[in-house]
């Protein structure tokens, strides 16, 4: 019953960090003097967006895992090329569907 009228704590609102920003505290995580809680406290940080962010840059950091594994930036650039796909797609559609229409229209 004492835990329904504790007051539940607040979300702050989402904040945005540059990528040099990150990187610095990225780099504080991996030097080692400090562990990543008490960084992340002493920058106003939540754990878990530190602990994400070491994690990134160290798979980015990595070799790939294995035969046919993608860098980020190859899975961000793959990404891309999808959506463009699809785009490409729906207007490959698109111009079909008009040029059905006008033969149509012309007969």
């Amino acid at each position: 019953m004492a835990s329904k009228n504790k007051k539940r704590k607040q979300r702050r609102p989402k904040r945005a960090f540059t990528p040099e920003f990150r990187a610095d505290v990225v780099s504080l995580c991996q030097a080692g003097d400090e562990s990543i809680g008490k960084i992340s406290e002493r920058l106003d940080l939540t754990e878990s967006a530190v602990r994400g962010w070491v994690a990134r840059a160290e798979a980015e950091d990595a070799p790939s895992a294995g035969v046919g594994a993608l860098s980020a930036s190859e899975r961000e650039e793959l990404l891309l090329l999808r959506r463009a796909v699809k785009q490409l797609k729906m207007e490959r559609e698109i111009l079909k569907k008009a040029a059905t229409f006008f033969a149509k229209e012309s007969s």
